[in-house]
């Protein structure tokens, strides 16, 4: 019987970069591909990403990636991976299009799009699909046949009955149908596991904002994340209901309704949409959405509030309504977004937590599933420590015995023989890949620490020209300090700096020792302690020893 492991490369005790492996026998199956936001002391720092490294170093194992849905905590790392090995990538339609929006420039390289409800061989594995209801439409969840039974995982979801749209649907007829076979293990989200009862109808903002929508005179200033189409309609259904203009502030809005259009999801209501050609300040009968991914929607209206936008500006009788709850790594850019705000002089509708919900599954949304589907043994995924054990304990409540109910660590793998769980020993190491800016070059550690030292204790650049032949001072020496300490007593240290410099440089010279590299490193670490001892400073030290050939410059 074919050894089935399963492993996280990331999104477990964190928030984001979920990434899953199943390997069934010799085969692994990625489940997800995402991000997370940086937090406070990863400076310069974009987004993180998982270490794909092991994917890499097995790539002839794996079989495929799969994505669940179009957000970027499941599908924003796929470029980077995609620069590195040529991976079969299946998802659904939507998430097709968007997927291959994030895919290497140049790429010849197409998603294999699938029906939410499909049964797939690939390598001789049987895959199937089914419908799951999240913030966005075409979500998926997965279930791999082994021989020894089926491993479950959920992806993002909610237990709704009252849809509108098919392509937010969730089938529980097909999830019933899995939990009449023999599951071994159900991979469960956690992020909303500490939330009693439903997350249904509270992820839903109709009912909260149309009381301020439909007496309004002025405009509504709304914000939104990105990729929560399931609000962006919300929002076209309330502006159809009241003779609204809509106008999207982030144009990837009209890009994804295009695609959703295109699939036939959904369609926007004639006359609506207001493009950014058309758009002016004093149009009073629209609704303008201000949306983003994590800290940009933060960031995009704090620079509405402080009159640096070039297209929207605030007006005193416009209502601004936060749809957009703060999610971890955006703290910061919310609260200075909310402060700036009400220094603005216009009406505030901030929507509290307790009204609504995100749309991932609450208490009573994880027994249901658990229920149905029946499984062996329960795995918690996506969320911090807290959230999987807020799931584990869900799972007691449900007559689950601990040695049941499995949390592993990123890198640590569930080992299951014969039907049972046999080990969780097998640990690999992984090291977050920090990515630095649009042009996604991956940051060390070690240029991360740099960057803190410069933010906090400034920096001292000091050089000397020598000859080269003779190694005689010709030049220098010049020494720069920034932000290290106030300029007007600073040349008695500054003078001092360059005579460390200068006295380096003879003492090996005299010694018949100098090296160029050698004479920079000790010098650095004479300058840094004489700094320290100085001013109780560890500033980033750069010395240069530039060495000139005098009788070819003289030529």
């Amino acid at each position: 019987m074919e050894k089935v492991r399963l492993m996280a490369l990331g999104g477990l005790d964190e928030d984001g970069k979920n990434m899953y492996c199943v390997e069934i026998g010799d085969d692994i199956f990625v489940v997800d591909a995402g991000l997370k936001y940086p937090d406070n002391q990863q400076l310069g720092v974009e987004y993180v990403i998982p270490d794909y490294s092991y994917l890499i170093k097995n790539k002839d194992r794996v079989r495929a990636i799969f994505i669940t849905h179009g957000h970027d905590d499941v599908m924003m790392a796929i470029s980077h991976i995609l620069k590195e090995a040529d991976f079969e990538v299946y998802a659904a339609p939507l998430t097709a299009k968007i997927v291959e929006d994030e895919f290497p420039k140049n790429s010849k390289k197409r998603v294999k799009v699938i029906r939410r409800n499909a049964k797939l061989n690939i390598a001789g594995h049987i895959i199937h699909t089914f419908p799951v209801m999240m913030s966005i439409a075409d979500g998926i969840g997965l279930i791999f046949e082994t021989e020894q039974g089926s491993i479950v995982y959920t992806s993002e979801f909610i237990i709704d009955y009252d849809l509108s749209f098919d392509a937010f649907s969730m089938d529980l007829s097909t999830i019933t149908k899995i939990g009449e076979h023999n599951v071994l293990c159900l991979l469960s989200e956690s992020v909303g596991s500490s939330k009693p009862g439903y997350t249904s109808p509270k992820h839903r903002i109709t009912d909260l904002i149309e009381t301020y929508i439909e007496n309004l005179e002025g405009r509504v200033i709304i914000t939104l994340y990105k990729q929560n189409l399931y609000r962006i309609i919300e929002v076209l259904e309330l502006a159809r209901k009241y003779k609204r203009k809509v106008f999207f502030h982030n144009p990837d809005h009209l890009k994804l309704l295009k695609y959703v259009e295109d699939l036939g999801y959904y369609r926007i209501p004639a006359n609506t949409i207001v493009t950014a050609k058309d758009f002016s300040n004093d149009l009073d009968n629209i609704i303008c959405v201000v949306s983003g991914s994590g800290k940009k929607v933060f960031r995009k209206l704090n620079n509405i509030c402080i009159g640096e936008d070039k297209i929207l500006e605030l007006k005193k009788n416009d209502l601004v309504i936060i749809a957009s709850p703060v999610v971890p790594g955006t703290e910061k850019e919310a609260s200075n977004m909310e402060n700036d705000l009400y220094k603005a002089d216009v009406k505030v509708v901030k929507l509290k937590k307790s009204e609504l919900l995100s749309m991932h599954a609450s208490k009573e949304d994880l027994k249901m599933m658990l229920y149905l589907v029946k499984p062996k043994y329960y795995l918690p995924v996506k969320g911090q420590y807290n959230d999987l054990i807020n799931n584990a304990d869900v799972a007691v409540e449900m007559g689950y015995t601990p040695d049941k109910i499995i949390i592993l660590d990123n890198g640590q793998f569930a080992t299951f023989e014969n039907q049972k769980l046999t080990s969780t020993r097998d640990v690999i190491e992984l090291e977050e890949m920090l990515i630095d800016g649009s042009d996604g070059a991956d940051v060390s550690g070690l240029v991360l620490r740099d960057r803190e030292t410069l933010s906090t204790d400034g920096s001292i650049v000091a050089g000397i020209v020598l000859d080269f032949k003779t190694k005689a001072l010709i030049g220098g020496p010049d020494v720069q300090s920034r932000g290290v300490i106030y300029l007007k007593d600073a040349e008695n240290l500054l003078n001092e700096i360059g005579n460390i410099m200068v006295d380096t440089v003879r003492e090996e010279v005299e010694a018949g020792c100098y090296d160029n590299i050698k004479a920079r490193m000790e010098a650095k670490e004479k300058i840094a302690a004489y700094v320290l001892k100085n001013t109780g400073k560890k500033p980033m030290i750069l010395p240069a020893i530039v060495e000139v050939n005098m009788e070819n410059s003289n030529g």
